[in-house]
């Protein structure tokens, strides 16, 4: 097993750290919040006083951050300095494409070797190690990168060249945050209408209307599987983070000249959600604006 450092332990990177130390890796994990580190330890991880301290004779730098800013400066101030040549540095923050092609050039600069591989499935799946990994970069590095994670998914794709699996990633939030919002809408109608939600969920879930964002995460308290709408639209995928990613897909589609009518929308949409003060609820808590009750 390898030394690997973590970088991020929010609600994603906290679980995923967790599953790497439980494939019996040397996990140096780094987080700014010492609640965070203190969760990492009590899961087998070995906390690093900083991230220049993780990264240090780590074979693997694993990255989990919220924007392409705090990932651009961590690989400045603390990975290229520290890391040894054979290092791997993969990151799994959802970013926008220019960052991730810059920073592997830099990599590749200083002769190491970088991959983006943002992940899908959630905080339940980053728990379970069962997240989905679209990651971009040369065979070699998606070969170097695979065993890692692999450890943390159930899924690890090799997408294309470096910043293919953020475009895949932005793609895919573009596809979910839409159809939640045409689910929320559809199940709001059909409340007001009188129809039984379980009754309609049964039906819809079945035919045509049939998602993930109906079948698997309905938004919805009581009906279908267990989500967050079952906690009060606490956990999850905050609203906030929907944003993020929507906005960076339609500022992608204004550089490659892009139409998404659908997109510019949900983005309008998640955006006055948030800026009422929602942010940190689960973007599925967008059908409260949907009930009337946001």
């Amino acid at each position: 097993m390898a030394r690997v450092a973590f970088i991020g332990l929010g609600n994603m990177g906290g679980g995923m750290a967790a599953n790497l130390a439980k494939a019996g890796h040397d996990v140096r994990a780094f987080d700014l919040s010492t609640e965070a580190l203190e969760r990492a330890k009590k899961a087998g991880c070995l906390p690093a006083s900083s991230a220049a301290e993780a990264v240090e004779g780590a074979e693997a730098v694993i990255t989990m951050l919220p924007a392409g800013t705090h990932v651009a400066a961590v690989y400045a101030d603390a990975v290229f300095p520290n890391a040894a040549p054979s290092t791997i540095l993969i990151d799994c923050s959802t970013i926008d494409v220019a960052t991730t092609r810059q920073l592997a050039q830099d990599a590749t600069a200083k002769g190491l070797e970088a991959v983006d591989a943002p992940v899908s499935g959630g905080i339940a799946a980053a728990n379970a190690g069962a997240l989905t990994f679209m990651v971009g970069g040369t065979e070699s590095g998606f070969s170097r990168a695979q065993p890692y994670l692999e450890a943390m998914g159930k899924a690890v794709i090799h997408a294309g060249a470096s910043g293919a699996g953020q475009a895949v990633k932005m793609c895919n939030n573009l596809i979910l945050g839409a159809t939640m919002i045409a689910t929320c809408e559809g199940l709001a109608l059909a409340e007001k209408l009188g129809l039984d939600p379980q009754v309609f969920y049964d039906i819809a879930s079945k035919a045509t209307a049939q998602s993930w964002s109906l079948n698997t995460y309905c938004p919805l308290p009581g009906v279908g599987p267990e989500s967050p709408a079952d906690r009060n639209y606490e956990g999850g995928f905050a609203a906030a983070l929907m944003l993020k990613d929507l906005r960076l897909a339609m500022a992608a589609a204004g550089e490659a000249g892009a139409n998404l009518p659908m997109g510019t929308r949900a983005t309008e949409l998640y955006s006055a959600f948030n800026d009422a003060g929602h942010g940190s609820t689960d973007f599925s808590g967008i059908i409260k604006t949907f009930q009337g009750t946001a």
